[in-house]
């Protein structure tokens, strides 16, 4: 019998048009994908971005998963129509995208680049900066993401400082975890890169009283999620000097608009969302996997836990 596979996110659909069929064939999987669902009941999987059109899970009643495209599940998850099990999308070119956007702006201001990049002046400066290993980075999330950029930025041989808020263990990372971790970590970064998940937990958790704790002098580096730093508290800090610069991907609202002030403050850097992208290639598979696993009755990838938003 072939399976149903409804695919929910039309604007990606070109992407996935050819790709996904045929490696449902080369999986042995017997399937119609369908852009439209026009008896819901007969739907057997759905693959999901939830900035889709579709908000109600209700009338899929036989739909054993849904598979979302995205790797943040915040939009999704307290949407009280879908009972199905949801899994998010952790697939190798997401993550070698974002391991490389941390390392290349990580880098960047670590080498000190900017001041010799736009340098109107025609300064001569030959101050060299310091090696990695005497520049702490803290990395604020160790999940899939977060834990890959921490060991290529350990790779480099920076002293890394992997944060989570709950306890974890990662093989050749520091890891703290909890408020104690966590100031810890702030103290004595010079470099923050904020990679969690967007709960209510983690919204405005660099707000003015942690961001205070930093100093004078670090970064932030944000590519996970708009919402959790305090937007007013950071310009402020920025303002003030207490903080050396924020290259900021993400933001509250998409596409920042443009008479935010992010876009003109001199110690602020805005890329358009760009950190980490879903490519179709690798995602199919990770798709074609969970389908499979499913069909042999095996554990799903990437399976979201709806009481802690992740």
């Amino acid at each position: 019998m072939s399976l149903c596979i409804f695919f929910a996110a039309p604007a990606v659909w070109d992407e996935y048009c050819d790709i996904l069929p045929a490696l449902l064939t080369e999986a042995g999987i017997a399937a119609e994908v369908v852009t439209e669902a026009p008896d819901p009941a007969a739907v057997d999987y759905i693959i999901y971005a939830p900035s889709a059109p579709l908000q109600d899970f209700t009338p899929f009643t036989r739909c054993k998963a849904v598979l979302s495209l995205w790797a943040g599940v915040e939009r999704i998850v307290g949407n009280a129509t879908l009972t199905q099990p949801l899994c998010r999308m952790v697939d190798t070119g997401l993550t070698e995208g974002m391991v490389e956007w941390v390392v290349g702006h990580t880098l960047r201001h670590h080498l000190g680049m900017d001041r010799h990049i736009v340098n109107p002046g025609h300064v001569w400066d030959p101050t060299c900066p310091p090696l990695a290993r005497e520049r702490v980075v803290a990395m604020l999330g160790m999940g899939a993401l977060g834990t890959a950029c921490a060991r290529a930025l350990a790779a480099l041989n920076f002293q890394i400082l992997g944060w989570s808020r709950t306890s974890k263990v990662v093989e050749g990372i520091n890891c703290l975890h909890g408020d104690a971790g966590l100031e810890a970590a702030l103290r004595r970064a010079d470099i923050v890169v904020t990679l969690l998940p967007k709960t209510p937990e983690t919204e405005n958790l660099l707000d003015a009283r942690r961001l205070g704790w930093m100093k004078r002098d670090a970064v932030i580096v944000n590519p996970g999620r708009g919402a959790l730093i305090d937007d007013a508290a950071l310009l402020a800090a920025l303002d003030a000097g207490a903080l050396g610069h924020a290259t900021l991907d993400v933001f509250r609202v998409e596409p920042l608009p443009a008479d935010h002030p992010f876009w003109s403050h001199p110690r602020v850097t805005v890329t358009p969302h760009i950190a980490a992208d879903t490519r179709a290639t690798g995602a199919a598979r990770v798709l074609v996997e969970n389908i499979r696993r499913a069909e042999a009755g095996q554990d799903l990838m990437n399976l979201v836990d709806r009481a802690r938003g992740y």
